[in-house]
C-alpha cells in the first residue's frame, strides 16, 4: 500500500488543460494563515470570517452578527488599526468566492475554513436606501438582499485589494 501527502494549495503546479488542477491553485494560503490570495481576481480575503480566529485545524470561535452599519464600522476600524486597507466586499467580489459544487456553506474550505452557511455582508449600501444592502448567503451561495431592521445577523469577510 502506498500514502500519498497532498500538496498544500500553494505548491501545487496546474498543467495547462487540466481543469482540476488549475482550480486547486486558485487560492493560495499566506504563510501566517491568517489571509487567502485569489489567484482569478487578485483579491486578498481575510481566512475567517469575523470574529474567528485562526488555528492550526482551521477557525475558531463564532462568527460575529453585524448590522450593515456596525460591518462599514468594523471594516474601516481594521483597516485602521491593522494598517492594511481592510473594507467590505462588493457584491460581485464575495459572489466571486461562492462555490456552487459545494453546499452549507458553498464556499471552499480549505481557504476558507469555518465559514457559517449565513449571510455575509456586501458594500455599498443599496441606492436610496441606506439601512438596506446586498449580501451572500453561504449555505447554498444566493444573493441576499437585508435590512438594518431585520437582517443584523449578517456576518463579515473582509477583502482587499492585491500588492
Amino acid at each position: 500500500m502506498v500514502t500519498v501527502t497532498p500538496l498544500p494549495l500553494a505548491d501545487v503546479v496546474a498543467e495547462s488543460g487540466d481543469p482540476e488542477a488549475q482550480a486547486q491553485v486558485r487560492y493560495v494560503i499566506s504563510t501566517d494563515g491568517n489571509e487567502v490570495t485569489d489567484s482569478v481576481t487578485g483579491l486578498i480575503w481575510r481566512r475567517c470570517a469575523e470574529g474567528m480566529k485562526i488555528t492550526a485545524n482551521g477557525c475558531s470561535g463564532s462568527a460575529t452578527a453585524y448590522s450593515s452599519d456596525q460591518a462599514q464600522s468594523w471594516a474601516k476600524n481594521e483597516a485602521l488599526t491593522s494598517g492594511k486597507p481592510w473594507r467590505l466586499p462588493s457584491l460581485k467580489e464575495l459572489s466571486s468566492i461562492v462555490d456552487s459544487n459545494r453546499c452549507n456553506p458553498a464556499i471552499d474550505t480549505d481557504a476558507f475554513p469555518g465559514t457559517p452557511g449565513s449571510p455575509f455582508w456586501s458594500a455599498p449600501p443599496a441606492a436610496g436606501e441606506p439601512s438596506y444592502a446586498w449580501g451572500v448567503n453561504f449555505d447554498y451561495g444566493y444573493v441576499d438582499y437585508g435590512s438594518e431592521h431585520n437582517s443584523a445577523g449578517y456576518r463579515v469577510r473582509l477583502v482587499r485589494s492585491g500588492e
